[in-house]
């Protein structure tokens, strides 16, 4: 083999070492989005198991009020529905836009059940409705740190696909943008 010939089989070897090595960060920065993603839907399973005796309890004192809480519990269904297709692609952005009109959907009926709670104070007095208020508004607290870790997930892959040498590699192996939550 002739000089020419050995360092074309040497250029060509560091450019498959570094397409693998460029690939290998991508998946890995791609898992890590996901396993952000199982730490925004522990949060999720937390806040519905204080969701749902919550809105049941309420069904009684807030009678006059059916409106706000089958709204709250279609938008917690359309959570629950949105986080399961979420779990299954977590690096849609479409996946992640849905979610978010979803969370912002139940984040109305919320308020808007909190308030009713807040007018008459005896309802929220109750032991059972205050517990329950307190254990969503701590699975709400959670869902905000695992949303920041997930978009700082987002972020890291986002970046990675938008560099140079690495960007060549995104059509080949469809490596798409990420969405933010």
């Amino acid at each position: 083999m002739t000089l020419n010939q050995w360092l074309l089989l040497a250029l060509l070897a560091v450019q498959v070492f570094w397409m693998v090595g460029a690939y290998n960060r991508l998946v890995t920065l791609r898992n890590a989005i996901g396993q952000a993603w199982s730490k925004v839907d522990e949060a999720l399973r937390q806040r519905a198991l204080a969701a749902e005796p919550l809105l049941a309890t309420l069904r009684e004192p807030l009678a006059a009020e059916y409106g706000a809480l089958d709204t709250a519990q279609a938008a917690l269904a359309e959570v629950k529905r949105v986080a399961t297709a979420m779990a299954a692609r977590p690096v849609v952005a479409e996946n992640a836009a849905a979610w978010v009109m979803a969370e912002s959907q139940l984040s109305a009926a919320a308020s808007r059940l909190f308030s009713l709670l807040d007018h008459n104070a005896a309802w929220g007095q109750d032991e059972g409705v205050a517990g329950h208020m307190r254990h969503w508004r701590d699975a709400d607290a959670r869902l905000a740190f695992a949303r920041q870790l997930f978009n700082e997930a987002a972020a890291a892959y986002n970046d990675a696909i938008g560099l140079l040498p690495t960007r060549l590699l995104v059509p080949m192996f469809r490596f798409g943008p990420a969405g933010r939550i």
